[in-house]
């Protein structure tokens, strides 16, 4: 059979030779076009707070959600003065940016949305409008202090505190000081045990974690916890089973072992049902939920505003 010949590239001498000219280098000016032409398709963001920006951005991040877009968001915290104020909103206007703050302090919340508007900023006042709908209900006066929320209080330390705890109790390790914690879920692999656990921590609840493992007893320590602090998870078959073989795929192993059959999980979720119910613990289905769904379930059980499931 025969094949075509390869064509070897030419040298730079012999296309000079030839007369041909290589295309000159790109100068910056062509550079900045095309990085431009490349961020037209993103749409920007730009987080402004007189704070860390955590409340704003969650709030950004949230809504989002409902986009089908290419976004990015840019946080600029510890805004508090006029001048600070207008350096952002100047470069929101360079990257046609919408500006989204919670910024308390009036000067600079005025800034934002005057010169927001003279260069044609959209800018969204998260907190503002809010804390004049409060002050008007509370027939008070607000503080106006920025940075109050995710200041150095007593909440917040007792929030490094929770996380500290379920990084050391992640996974059913460190059983031998399980008895400190607020909350503790136990369920069998891929029900979102450490997700669940990190994100009641950053509520402030200690929260320890302990694995179902099929054909190992659970942890004495489990068993000796008191019943009202202990959560059981459980989820849809079809879910566990795709999860668990994209575990399975990540740690090198077949997709198609028995850690994936359904029949299998199935079996594990039913002699997980007969320990919560013999124990008396509560518990949960996470399918089909976010993170944030499920925590508020867990923590209406624990507060009593529901059943013995949800």
């Amino acid at each position: 059979m025969d094949y075509p010949a390869r064509v070897a590239e030419k040298t730079t001498a012999e296309k000079a030779a030839a007369g041909e000219t290589a295309p000159p280098p790109a100068t910056q000016a062509d550079k900045r076009r095309a990085a431009a032409a490349r961020d037209e398709t993103w749409a920007e963001v730009f987080v402004v707070s007189d704070g860390t920006g955590e409340t704003a951005a969650d709030t950004v991040r949230a809504a989002m959600l409902q986009f089908h877009a290419r976004w990015r968001m840019r946080t600029f915290p510890d805004v508090r003065s006029a001048a600070q104020a207008r350096t952002v909103i100047e470069a929101a206007s360079k990257n046609r940016a919408l500006v989204v703050f919670t910024v308390v302090n009036r000067e600079a919340a005025q800034v934002l949305r005057d010169h927001g508007a003279a260069l044609g900023v959209p800018c969204v006042d998260l907190i503002g409008p809010l804390i004049a709908n409060i002050a008007e209900h509370l027939k008070a006066e607000p503080r106006h202090e920025p940075g109050l929320l995710h200041g150095f209080s007593d909440a917040y330390f007792k929030r490094i505190e929770a996380v500290e705890f379920a990084v050391r109790h992640d996974d059913g390790a460190n059983m031998h000081t399980i008895h400190g914690a607020d909350i503790v879920l136990t369920g069998v692999s891929r029900t979102s045990k450490t997700p669940l656990s990190m994100y009641l921590a950053q509520r402030g609840y200690k929260t320890g974690n302990v694995p179902l493992v099929p054909g190992v007893d659970p942890p004495r320590q489990l068993l000796e916890m008191n019943p009202k602090k202990v959560f059981g998870l459980i989820g849809d078959v079809e879910n566990l089973s795709a999860m668990r073989r994209a575990r399975a795929r990540s740690m090198g192993g077949t997709p198609y072992h028995h850690y994936a059959d359904s029949q299998t999980i199935a079996r594990e979720l039913d002699e997980s049902l007969r320990l919560f119910r013999a124990r008396g613990w509560r518990w949960i289905d996470i399918s089909n939920r976010a993170v944030e769904e499920n925590a508020s379930k867990i923590l209406e059980l624990m507060q009593g505003f529901r059943g013995a499931t949800a």
